[in-house]
């Protein structure tokens, strides 16, 4: 089962002393690439969080923002110093002044000035509210990973379909190497004649050397082993556990084989269909930078 590493999951709750925004999402990456965003109350459980998503996401750049709103009825755990608040929005006003500026954005810099916010006493997390807390959590990457295994469906789908493309081209190639030998075998017959005439050759010798040149141009080995990584490829992409990485594999394989029959072609009508498979390879390369 093919699984894509783009997904978003999130979940949106009300509990009754707070709002709860969980989002989870991830693009394609090697390996886990993982940036949290959670509320100060719950940095204490970063460690924890990190090991839940991978276990469940595996890998990808992965994003995980908690967004934490207490309702207003809620008890205010934050204090602001008046005071210094004022300090520090008349001095900005001082210098807005100077260059002309407007007063906008002056109220928010003077209440993120350091030592405005105030914390009565340290922020503890509620056990029961935490274990509330990660279940949502859960539920967010469940959902990012239902979106994964939808998008992977897709993926499958193509890639399928660039792989029987290459099997067909490889049917061509087969049709066109039945008689490619004996024709090759033929004209080089007729030059080496034309060349040095038939008196005076040895047609043992020259039939020796033909052989051994035609030899270094059978591609039956390569189009056997193309043919059985085509369905290699396919029979992992039903695996169970989607394995981007070991298809990743095969398809360098599948390049090799290509490559070599290319290399062995001698043959124009031999080399259109190379180049086809060519182009259909680099489409699944392409899909399997997002497969997981």
């Amino acid at each position: 089962m093919i699984k894509s590493m783009t997904g978003f999951g999130q979940i949106i709750a009300s509990p009754i002393d707070a709002n709860v925004v969980i989002e989870v999402k991830s693009l394609n990456s090697k390996f886990l690439d993982l940036t949290l965003r959670l509320p100060k109350k719950f940095t204490e459980k970063e460690s924890e969080v990190r090991t839940i998503v991978a276990d469940l996401i595996e890998r990808g750049k992965v994003s995980v923002a908690i967004d934490y709103q207490p309702n207003p009825g809620a008890e205010v755990s934050e204090r602001y110093d008046e005071s210094l608040f004022s300090a520090h929005y008349s001095e900005l006003k001082k210098l807005a002044d100077k260059v002309m500026a407007g007063y906008d954005s002056l109220f928010q810099l003077a209440l993120d000035a350091p030592g405005v916010k105030q914390t009565n006493g340290a922020e503890t997390i509620d056990p029961g509210e935490w274990e509330k807390v990660k279940k949502w959590l859960l539920e967010a990457i469940a959902s990012c990973n239902n979106f994964r295994e939808a998008e992977g469906k897709v993926l499958g789908e193509k890639l399928e379909i660039y792989i029987t493309n290459i099997q067909k081209n490889l049917d061509q190639v087969g049709m066109i190497d039945s008689g490619r030998i004996e024709k090759i075998r033929t004209k080089l017959k007729e030059n080496i004649a034309s060349l040095f005439g038939k008196e005076g050759l040895d047609q043992n010798r020259l039939e020796q050397e033909i052989v051994y040149y035609i030899e270094k141009l059978d591609i039956q080995e390569e189009r056997v082993r193309l043919s059985t990584h085509l369905s290699y490829f396919l029979k992992v992409m039903k695996e169970q556990n989607s394995n981007g990485k070991k298809l990743g594999f095969i398809a360098q394989e599948i390049g090799r084989e290509i490559n070599t029959i290319g290399s062995k072609a001698n043959d124009a009508a031999m080399q259109k269909f190379v180049v086809e498979m060519k182009d259909e390879l680099e489409k699944i390369k392409e899909q399997l930078n997002n497969v997981l």
